[in-house]
């Protein structure tokens, strides 16, 4: 088991990762409100039950469509319901839809309340717990309402990997694959790698991809300096096609995205080509052929609300060669016209085959 500390000026968390951390680290003193949804509930009620013995929970829709205004009210409602003082701790026990949107009740509510987040899909072990963003979709906008919420502890344990359908663990392997394109170490691991699935292999490259988005939010908990935004690789195109098209994951998007932004990284001689393809063949390994779309450029047009973007320009993170990413600043005439390329040479090439 790994010990991970997160220093930030507003919160020390500590990260356990690794086999057993949830037995040994889950109870908690003093009054406590779980938040989870409908499917870790039918699957883990008992064990919610036995550990948060008498604590209030709150069982929401499991998904996307639940992260919004009115699921966060219901929830703050609940915790009121509850009498939770202000000594109290929300128990975030999910994958990302739980943990943000919990994380941003415990931020509200009296100002703030102390914040576990036990994260039970890879997607959500590997980035999303943590860090301290938490958030709600608005306005047809993924996280536009939110705040930076540092969360005292986050427990991660392959326990609940164990439960996961394959899909889920692809979903993952996509932000594993993120921080592969980030950090040369994981990408070497990545190449080595015998079976991305395989249960150890999954828990040793969790706590290397923690370790490292760690270090970056210590130095940028806010995301001004630029350091976070390297995150974010993949998310701009990934997170418009996620908007617009759905039925495919989180992390199945941020591989698509990072393959369209890997052909603009090429397309303006940023990204060495060999390296450029060693990522795609992690990328296919895990999700199969790179999809073809209709509408292309209404679903990337999606991207001029990414938070990340300014000057009126589209910012896109991509990767350069091992261990370095790029920022990408493009009009947004400029930004379409490329993945509408994209689009097309895929087309063509499978056409052609």
């Amino acid at each position: 088991m790994k010990e991970i500390v997160l220093n930030t000026n507003t919160q020390k968390s500590v990260i356990y990762c690794g086999s057993g951390a949830f037995e040994k680290y889950a109870h908690i003193d003093g009054g406590v409100f779980v938040v989870t949804d409908d499917n870790v509930y039918s699957l883990y009620r008992g064990l919610i039950e036995k550990t948060f013995n008498g604590a209030a929970v709150k069982v929401i829709r499991a998904g996307e469509k639940s992260k919004n205004i009115k699921t966060l009210t219901a929830i703050l409602q609940s915790m009121v319901n509850a009498g939770l003082k202000r000594s109290g701790t929300v128990v975030a026990l999910g994958g990302g839809v739980v943990g943000d949107i919990a994380g941003l009740a415990a931020s509200l509510y009296m100002r703030g309340v102390h914040l576990v987040q036990i994260p039970t899909t890879l997607l959500s072990q590997v980035d999303s717990s943590v860090g301290g963003k938490t958030a709600v979709d608005f306005n047809k906008v993924k996280n536009l309402v939110g705040s930076f919420y540092q969360p005292e502890k986050v427990i991660v344990d392959p326990l609940f990997l164990k439960t996961l359908p394959d899909r889920e663990i692809n979903c993952g392997l996509g932000e594993i694959i993120k921080y592969g394109a980030l950090d040369k170490g994981i990408y070497q691991k990545l190449q080595s790698a015998d079976d991305l699935n395989n249960p150890e292999f999954l828990e040793d490259i969790t706590a290397d991809c923690i370790q490292h988005k760690a270090h970056v939010v210590t130095v940028d908990e806010h995301d001004l300096n630029g350091a976070r935004k390297t995150l974010n690789l993949g998310h701009t195109t990934g997170h418009a096609f996620e908007l617009y098209y759905g039925k495919k994951s989180h992390g199945e998007f941020v591989l698509i995205g990072t393959y369209y932004e890997l052909y603009i990284a090429k397309k303006l001689g940023l990204c060495e080509d060999g390296y450029a393809d060693s990522i795609i063949n992690l990328i296919t390994s895990v999700i199969g052929a790179i999809p073809v779309y209709g509408d292309v450029r209404k679903a990337a047009q999606f991207a001029v609300y990414d938070k990340k973007n300014n000057d009126d320009k589209i910012s896109v993170i991509a990767p350069k060669c091992e261990g370095e990413s790029v920022e990408i600043k493009l009009t947004v005439k400029d930004y379409l016209d490329l993945i509408a390329e994209c689009n097309g040479v895929l087309k063509e090439k499978y056409e052609n085959s």
